[in-house]
């Protein structure tokens, strides 16, 4: 059976371990198309969410839990090699909320946690929540956010395709209610932008409070979309960090 979930654009059966990569709102897999290119000596898969590039026609998740529920069956079958989560923004949170459902239930844990571009999941968001404005007041949030070409916002037949998926991932990240539970036992690496106004230094420091390992908080040049402008400097210090805390000696 097909898995839509998943996406790996260079198999590398030789890898001994798998990055699987979640996206920001709005994005799918081809936001980490370029990754493996880097980062030869990993095997890179990147999470493809429904109504989005191959699965447009897929009706789209409001809500976190029924969308972990249904990635689980497709990605466990591949944790039977080491492996590690990035997530940027909305992917941060999956990727936490992922790693506590796969270590509640007796999982295969990732190795590594990198979370990119938003608070710690403990810290409540200082603004109110976006995903419900009226489209033009949605739109004036998004250019604040400086992720999507104005060619695109001021394209109506466009930001009618984009804005539905825009506020079905907004809903999942400004509905999402923290739940205490034991820090995760496995070394976390953060990055942020420093112009971005959603992620301050403290706010992003706090992710230290969520693991009992080694804890990483690197702050880059830009906004909240660094991560494009800062992507080959990025991936050095995720394979670092890797080769680093990760108890697999990547490329021996």
């Amino acid at each position: 059976m097909k898995n839509y979930w998943l996406k790996c654009n260079k198999p590398n059966p030789h890898a001994r371990l798998r990055l699987f990569c979640f996206p920001y709102a709005g994005g799918g897999a081809s936001v980490f198309r370029s990754w493996s290119d880097r980062l030869t000596e990993i095997e890179v898969w990147s999470i493809q969410p429904p109504g989005r590039e191959s699965r447009l026609k897929e009706p789209l998740f409001t809500d976190i839990s029924p969308l972990i529920n249904s990635l689980l069956p497709a990605l466990i079958p591949h944790l039977n090699v080491p492996f590690a989560f990035f997530g940027h923004s909305l992917g941060a949170l999956v990727v936490f909320d992922l790693a506590r459902h796969l270590r509640r239930y007796n999982y295969p844990t990732p190795l590594h946690l990198f979370v990119s571009g938003r608070q710690a999941p403990h810290v409540p968001d200082p603004d109110p929540p976006i995903y419900q404005l009226p489209d033009p007041e949605l739109v004036e949030e998004l250019r604040r956010y400086n992720g999507t070409p104005d060619a695109v916002l001021q394209n109506p037949e466009l930001m009618d395709f984009l804005l539905p998926i825009l506020r079905a991932d907004l809903a999942i990240d400004e509905t999402y209610i923290y739940t205490s539970e034991s820090p995760l036992d496995l070394p976390i690496s953060v990055f942020g932008g420093l112009e971005d106004r959603k992620t301050p230094h403290p706010s992003m420091d706090a992710w230290r409070e969520q693991t009992t390992q080694s804890f990483t908080l690197r702050m880059f040049p830009g906004g909240h979309f660094f991560i494009k402008e800062k992507q080959e400097l990025l991936l050095q210090y995720i394979l670092d960090d890797l080769k680093q805390n990760v108890e697999v000696k990547i490329g021996k």
